[in-house]
This record gives structure tokens, C-alpha cells and sequence, in this order.
């Protein structure tokens, strides 16, 4: 099989396609879409997302230091793109996605409502990069949605039908193919 060279370039794919919420701390809420961002460290919880400087969010996260990671699904496949491709500075993406809010436990930014997961974040650091800077954050809460959660107290994600992100397009994740450690288990 045959390799085909590409110029160097983000071919990390498939990636969450994540809905950050945000605040300026004076009332002002907006949500931005991201695919760049991950998990960094176990323990401490720590995350990271990458954000444009030119993005109305940046400088709400960049003042206040909070942020708020909501994962998507495919019933909230509309509401990402679509905070994704329209600034917050023109329209309440709230409002237009019809998306509830709800006060963070820890921060002062909302989160949405109709996610499964919401990850607070409290900004430690932010690396200059070039198109995005990255903005690491410790974890300081998480709310997962109780209708995910098994009677044993397991949450299954899977159930709500992730979403993710790969080459501008978005997908649903598929089956199950294994679970940690299937190969070697005896």
C-alpha cells in the first residue's frame, strides 16, 4: 500500500468537536466552537484549547480565565457548527440555538444545558503559537447528565451519541471495538 506525501499540516483526526462557554464577567455569555482541544494531564485534571486571537471569545477567556469545556452530540450537531461559524459580537448564540444555561458550580460562566458532559476550567497558562494561542486549564468541576448514568454509577457517553470532527466534517462515533487492555487480557 502505497503513501501518498502531504505538505506537514494537522492530520490528527478525528477530534471532539467541543462547545466552549465563556463569559466577560459583566453579564456578557457567548459560546465558541473548538476541535482543538484535549486532555493534557490526569492528575491534576488538566485540559487545553486552542482559540484564535481574532475570535470574540479569546479575550473573554484570556480576562477572566474561565471557561467551560461542553461536549456535543449529534442531536447538537446545528448548535456546533453553527457557533462555530458566527461571532458572538453579531448574534446571542444562545438564544438562536436555543440552548439553556446553567450557572457553573465554580466559575462564573454558564454551562449548556442540554450537554451530556460540562467541564470546568480554570486557565494556569497560555502559550503564544501562532494562528491560536493555547490556553491550559485545570479542571475544577464536572456535571454529567444523569440520564447517562448506569445504576452501578458508570456514565456511558456512548449512549448520548457523541460528536467529532475530522477534515470539516462532522461524524457520529461508531461501534464499540474493544475496551482498555481487550488485548492482553487472558
Amino acid at each position: 500500500m502505497a503513501k501518498v506525501d502531504f505538505k506537514p499540516g494537522n492530520m490528527l483526526y478525528p477530534l471532539p468537536a467541543v462547545m466552549v462557554s465563556c463569559s466577560d464577567g459583566a453579564g456578557n455569555d457567548n459560546i465558541l466552537t473548538i476541535a482543538w482541544a484535549g486532555t493534557i494531564c490526569s492528575d491534576p485534571a488538566m485540559v487545553s484549547i486552542s482559540v484564535r486571537k481574532s475570535r470574540h471569545s479569546y479575550e473573554m477567556i484570556k480576562q477572566t480565565g474561565e471557561f467551560i469545556i461542553n461536549l456535543t452530540t449529534e442531536d447538537l450537531t446545528f448548535a456546533t457548527d453553527y457557533c462555530g461559524v458566527t461571532s458572538g459580537k453579531d448574534v446571542n448564540k444562545w438564544e438562536k440555538c436555543n440552548l439553556t444555561k446553567v450557572p457553573g458550580s465554580v466559575l462564573n460562566v454558564p454551562y449548556i444545558a442540554e450537554s451530556p458532559v460540562a467541564i470546568e476550567c480554570k486557565v494556569k497558562s497560555v502559550t503564544e503559537l501562532g494562528t491560536h494561542d493555547m490556553f491550559v486549564a485545570e479542571v475544577v468541576a464536572v456535571h454529567v447528565d444523569d440520564k447517562y448514568m448506569d445504576e452501578k454509577g458508570a456514565f456511558h457517553l456512548e449512549d448520548a451519541n457523541p460528536l467529532v470532527y475530522s477534515h470539516g466534517r462532522y461524524y457520529s462515533m461508531g461501534e464499540e471495538l474493544g475496551k482498555f487492555g481487550y488485548s492482553i487480557k487472558k
